[in-house]
């Protein structure tokens, strides 16, 4: 596994932004949790993974900083904001991040083959860094 790419050190980030970060947090959806459960502690391939973390002004859902990998998880919101989401995912990816969206619905109802999504990421981000 590659080292940690350091991103997210030495970040300027305003107060308000951290305190939402902390109220996303406290309040995450349903399928957030279920997906965090699973994340958390490295358990997906020894992977550490940050929850509602903030990179370069942006909040992610999930971040793995070794493997530059952001996991959004989109509820019924989404459908009003994808442009803005769009804008956000290319500001995000021009730090080498990759991006992988899942609804509520995949995280609650298929969470088998998010797992799996995810692990092929992994497997890709490994490859790459060979």
């Amino acid at each position: 596994m590659e080292q940690p790419r350091g991103l997210i050190r030495h970040q300027r980030v305003k107060p308000s932004k951290q305190h939402f970060a902390r109220q996303l947090r406290r309040e995450m959806t349903p399928a957030e949790q279920i997906l965090w459960q699973a994340l958390r502690g490295n358990q997906l391939g020894g992977y550490k993974f940050r929850r509602q973390q903030i990179i370069h002004g942006y909040i992610a859902d999930f971040y793995c900083d070794t493997a530059a990998l952001v996991i959004e998880i989109d509820g019924s919101i989404h459908d009003k904001q994808a442009e803005w989401d769009q804008e956000r995912q290319q500001a995000l990816e021009l730090y080498e991040l990759r991006v992988i969206r899942f609804t509520n619905d995949e995280v609650l109802n298929d969470l088998t083959s998010v797992f799996a999504t995810i692990a092929s990421y992994l497997d890709k981000g490994n490859e790459q860094s060979k």
